[in-house]
């Protein structure tokens, strides 16, 4: 299989690489090039690259492929959505861990060496998460992990916020999606990202299942990418964007809160959601956020069958959820940072 050697060129080597680095294209256009370029830039080699393309019109996978043949590349015929494709990739890795990164996110070159001195330095943690930048201005925070407010309502924490500086390692709710490692044995023992979600709070799910399980996650402020998102469109999401993010927000609420903690904040989740749908009123986005929760509790149904398999799963109790949680309404509303002290357990 092909390898990177120490020089960064692709090597012929019988072992397993440390790491598999998993990006999804979907019309990545000019980032995917800036993407594979820090990738390549790693001071940490010993890893694979695996591509999966989700039935891009632009060729900019092929072209990546045709320029590096040591890239594994997978084609689909379909857009299978986020989840599905980033499980496709981690079950075609090799690697003990793997790093999951977008492909509009520019690792800077001790990205990997940084999750991984984190990993070796807390063997009993599986799941880290990066500092991220706004890449078009890396002074301001593009996020620090996900938060979950005690409504039920996710969130990257910082987002937008100015960049503090120094920080120590310390517990986040989830880690995002776009820039994180985690042990590949757990991120398929738990089922992966859950593929009825399709794009957008599949990270967020997967890191609650994490707790019900046991397993926090590591924020590592020290591995840091520039993240595009939404910053270059003014922080505007698209109608998809809004649609997916509302419905797929109450079916994790719905499918993974544990039941005690479930029913004495659904009321506040009842109250969180007419603020926000406010707020999406003011910006005349109202249309698409009713069109997904009704979606959603049309749809009900998806999220009972999913909270069966979550629940029985559960090795926690809603006391223990509820601490990793942040309690201040002003955080959500805010976006800002939620980092719990770095102690044994979180």
């Amino acid at each position: 299989m092909a390898r990177r050697a120490a020089d960064g060129k692709p090597s012929e080597v019988p072992a397993a690489p440390a790491i598999s680095i998993v990006v999804v294209v979907y019309e990545s256009g000019p980032t995917l090039a800036e993407c594979l370029a820090a990738v390549r830039a790693q001071s940490f080699s010993d890893y694979e690259l695996i591509l999966v393309d989700n039935a891009s019109s632009d060729r900019t996978a092929q072209a990546a492929k045709a320029a590096d043949p040591a890239i594994r590349l997978i084609e689909n015929a379909d857009n299978l959505g986020f989840a599905a494709a980033v499980n496709q990739g981690a079950r075609a890795a090799a690697g003990r861990w793997l790093a999951l990164l977008n492909p509009d996110a520019f690792a800077d070159a001790d990205w990997l060496a940084r999750l991984m001195a984190a990993a070796e330095a807390n063997p009993a943690v599986h799941c880290f998460t990066s500092r991220q930048l706004m890449a078009e201005d890396p002074s301001r925070l593009d996020g620090l992990g996900d938060v979950m407010a005690l409504a039920g309502y996710p969130f990257r924490g910082g987002y937008t916020h100015k960049d503090p500086g120094p920080l120590d390692p310390g517990w986040v709710f989830s880690a995002c999606g776009g820039a994180m490692l985690i042990a590949r044995d757990l991120f398929l023992s738990v089922g992966g990202f859950d593929e009825r979600l399709f794009c957008y709070c599949e990270d967020v799910d997967l890191g609650y299942r994490l707790r019900l399980i046991g397993e926090p996650t590591l924020l590592v402020p020290d591995a840091v990418v520039r993240h595009v998102g939404s910053a270059s469109t003014g922080g505007r999401r698209s109608d998809f964007a809004v649609f997916h993010g509302t419905r797929n927000r109450f079916w994790v609420f719905v499918k993974d809160t544990p039941p005690v903690l479930f029913w004495l904040t659904l009321p506040l989740h009842i109250a969180a959601t007419v603020v926000l749908f406010a707020r999406h009123a003011t910006r005349g986005e109202v249309a698409t956020p009713i069109k997904g929760l009704a979606f959603a509790i049309r749809h009900i149904g998806v999220a009972l069958a999913a909270r069966r398999e979550a629940q029985a799963t559960r090795k926690v109790g809603s006391w223990a959820i509820a601490r990793a949680m942040t309690w201040n309404p002003l955080d959500l509303f805010l976006r800002r940072a939620f980092i719990q002290p770095k102690r044994p357990t979180p």
